[in-house]
């Protein structure tokens, strides 16, 4: 028992000198997974802290690729410790052996899930888990973005997700301009929807409202930076990205961190 409270103990502090206090505060409360409501998607998510498990970030010279140098998931709300706190706790949680069972309950209601609104599956443990709550839920239809599949070692398990009537695995390309990497189930980010390749499904997201109604490409131009954060960027009642016949997929971009990047690349 000792032996535990000590290792408890030194947990608390590495998250405190880490992530401060308030985060390692709340960390100590949480009992079991932490899912994130995604309100604009409609339903939850189980997620980590972003580039931390983000091994598919960094390029052969180190440096961060384009997708992920202008990631929504490091500025913005996920900078507030009520948001970042789930986070440091599932890297923490996922590895009890109760984790898929208690998965599996949390997942009773839904019919839809998506995995990493931010973080990727770091571990290869943690996503023969993940696996395990994919083949225990067939009531859902879950979704998982990743770049692991650049990791050989990755492979096998990305397969048997993919061969799951409920599960799509959607490889991440690194580009902000639109290129494609092979694949039947991939995705791409593009400056505006004027860029995406043909043949691509074009995630309409960015003219989408809270009810579902979509407006004009002309409307979304007349609105400023803040506006289309605030009333656009919902998935209304598709559900492309969870389908095995959606093939690529384009997201326009967002957030001011990939817009300037966009820009400053463009000019460049």
């Amino acid at each position: 028992m000792q032996k535990i409270t000590v290792e408890v103990s030194k947990i608390a502090e590495s998250i405190a000198l880490e992530h401060g206090p308030k985060v390692a505060e709340m960390v100590a409360r949480f009992v079991g997974p932490k899912l994130s409501e995604v309100k604009k998607m409609g339903c939850y998510s189980w997620s980590l802290e972003a580039r931390k498990t983000c091994a598919g970030a960094i390029d052969a010279n180190g440096n961060l690729v384009p997708a992920c140098a202008g990631c929504y998931a490091v500025g913005g709300n996920y900078r507030f410790a009520n948001v970042k706190a789930p986070r440091v706790h599932n890297k923490i949680d996922w590895k009890r052996d109760q984790w898929v069972d208690d998965m599996v309950v949390l997942l009773d209601s839904s019919r839809y899930f998506r995995w990493f609104d931010s973080g990727d599956m770091y571990s290869l443990s943690l996503a023969r888990k993940i696996l395990e709550v994919m083949k225990r839920t067939p009531w859902v239809s879950h979704w998982l973005p990743t770049r692991q599949h650049k990791f050989a070692k990755f492979a096998g398990i990305i397969a048997e997700m993919n061969a799951l009537d409920n599960v799509v695995v959607r490889l991440s390309s690194d580009s902000i301009s639109g290129e494609l990497i092979a694949g039947d189930h991939t995705s791409t980010i593009i400056p505006t929807p004027d860029h995406a390749p043909s043949g691509v499904k074009v995630c309409e997201a960015y003219r989408t409202r809270k009810n579902g109604e979509m407006i004009t490409d002309a409307e979304v131009a007349a609105m400023d930076d803040k506006e289309r954060g605030k009333v656009l960027g919902h998935c209304g009642k598709c559900r492309a990205c969870w389908k095995k016949d959606t093939g690529p997929v384009a997201y326009p971009a967002h957030g001011r961190s990939m817009m300037t990047l966009i820009a400053t690349t463009q000019v460049a």
